[in-house]
């Protein structure tokens, strides 16, 4: 039995919410469902936004020639309303997924062919590819993992070359029910990313001459600089490897990864140009030495690869002929702080910064006290022994004789540039003198004689005329046959009367210099005469 009052409590609760909910119901016609003339202006505002692809910033050779970024496919954006299917689907590189796209209804991206014509309801953007197959300059540019940049250029600079800017794209108006309004225009966005990018002091003519040339080394290096400004021209490591498949090259014995130009290795008789330059600089330049095939320092006996000797040899000879013993012999006048201190100034024992991420090393310079001791400073002499050094301060070296003495910083960046046509943060080249003038003079006209004055050298191509030193440098260890591995080297400078690129090749484990190295110098020097011809 209710108590009093309870019926009219329950009529006014009832009543409260019956109220609540009409007003809550109105409320939601209102706001949520606005009339049709409302509708119909909300959709006039709305867009609808089709993407055709993303473009990344683009790395270019000195010429502003691009070195990414360098091929392009082709993206159209089709409206199916307004289009006849058949007729264009035969603009599609792939028909039967462009067929299923159509039969949406909706505005979509497909990739289309070369020379497909815009025309109502169908917009066509060129979209960079990065990567060309293969890529030249594959070692210096480096490598992406999920957009980013892993190693060289694209590591260095990953902030500029993946930096924020509009995608291409197309948006079209849409009525309410998503339908795209003709009528109403469109707006496309035509991305300049790609304008944006690194200029690199390479140039993409020689860079693909080494390359081409490199293909005889299974591993080694080549570089290839200007003299006059210490621009690197070309960089090349062998192996090579693909962007496509890095997973491969991870795995490899080989290491293709590793950008070999910036990896220090026993160096052999290109050193012997220091020594020259040392007794030069202390009166030893008529130096005259008889070669009997081995010399004796301190109870140990050093050899000449010429068993039975050279005989009497002048400096230039023992330059010609690589004669060990005769630069044994000198060293022992020399003062060995003297020395060292020349290949410190030189280069030796000093890291090249190209740019981050990008550093060559220093190599092995052997320290003042430890030339002290004869045997040390008797390998040191003909580049033997701890010293070390990376293809890179090999050029330096070469550059700084063949330039008179005066020696640049080997540089790899040119500068930035926002419009793909001008350079921005270019700094000058930066150089110091290290040899004087004459003593430089000297050591050239050794180099010259190498080649010219040896029959059995491999390094000249008729009518090229270049000087050069190679090399044949023990490593240490035994290869599969049983016999000692050894890095063949040439270094040199072209042309011979007026000097404008040192080039040096490595070929490691590749044995003698002048059967590994000297002929794919030959094919670069050969080649740098046609094109300064073309």
């Amino acid at each position: 039995m209710r108590k009093f009052g309870e019926d009219r409590i329950i009529a006014v609760t009832a009543w409260f919410f019956v109220s609540f909910a009409l007003a809550a119901g109105n409320y939601y016609r209102l706001a949520v469902q606005p009339p049709e003339s409302a509708l119909q202006a909300a959709a006039d505002r709305s867009g609808l936004t089709v993407n055709a692809g993303e473009s990344q910033g683009t790395v270019y050779d000195r010429n502003m020639t691009r070195l990414t970024n360098a091929e392009y496919r082709y993206v159209a954006v089709a409206v199916p309303s307004v289009l006849d299917r058949e007729k264009t689907s035969f603009t599609a590189c792939d028909r039967e997924s462009f067929l299923s796209e159509f039969d949406k209804g909706r505005p979509f991206a497909y990739e289309c062919k070369k020379g497909t014509e815009e025309a109502d309801g169908l917009t066509v953007f060129s979209i960079p590819v990065h990567y060309s197959d293969p890529q030249s300059a594959q070692h210096v540019i480096g490598y992406l993992s999920e957009g980013r940049g892993v190693s060289g250029i694209e590591a260095a600079y990953d902030f500029i070359l993946r930096g924020e800017g509009e995608e291409n794209s197309v948006t079209y108006t849409v009525d309410g029910s998503g339908r795209v309004l003709m009528g109403n225009g469109k707006e496309v966005v035509r991305s300049t990313k790609d304008n944006t990018g690194v200029v690199l002091t390479l140039d993409s003519r020689i860079q693909a001459l080494c390359e081409e040339s490199a293909c005889k080394i299974k591993k080694g290096a080549v570089i290839v600089s200007e003299i006059s400004t210490g621009d690197i021209l070309a960089m090349v490591s062998r192996p090579d490897y693909s962007w496509k498949d890095v997973d491969s090259a991870i795995e490899s014995d080989d290491s293709p990864l590793i950008n070999r130009v910036l990896y220090s290795y026993s160096v052999g008789s290109v050193f012997k140009l220091v020594t020259a330059a040392e007794g030069i600089a202390e009166g030893w330049e008529n130096c005259v030495y008889d070669c009997k095939g081995w010399e004796n320092v301190s109870g140990q006996n050093f050899n000449c690869h010429k068993a039975d000797g050279h005989g009497i040899q002048n400096m230039t000879e023992a330059i010609v002929n690589s004669c060990n013993t005769y630069f044994i012999k000198l060293s022992e006048s020399l003062d060995p702080g003297r020395f060292r201190d020349l290949a410190a100034d030189l280069g030796f024992g000093r890291e090249n910064v190209l740019c981050g991420g990008m550093t060559a090393s220093a190599g092995v310079l052997p320290t003042a006290d430890e030339l002290l001791v004869p045997a040390e400073l008797a390998n040191f002499s003909f580049g033997q022994g701890k010293l070390t050094a990376t293809p890179l301060q090999i050029n330096q070296l070469t550059a700084a004789i063949a330039g008179g003495g005066y020696m640049h910083r080997l540089r790899l960046i040119k500068g930035l540039t926002a419009d793909g046509t001008d350079i921005e943060n270019e700094k000058a080249p930066q150089g110091t003198r290290v040899l004087d003038r004459d003593t430089a003079g000297k050591l050239r006209e050794m180099m010259i004689c190498a080649v010219r004055d040896n029959k059995d050298s491999k390094a000249a191509a008729r009518g090229v005329h270049v000087g050069a030193k190679t090399s044949t440098a023990q490593t240490g260890r035994i290869g599969r046959n049983g016999e000692e591995l050894c890095h063949g080297w040439i270094t040199g400078f072209y042309p011979a009367e007026s000097p404008i690129y040192a080039v040096t090749v490595l070929a490691e484990d590749g044995g003698y210099g002048n059967q590994a190295a000297a002929p794919v110098f030959r094919e670069i020097t050969k080649g740098l005469k046609k094109l300064g011809s073309d």
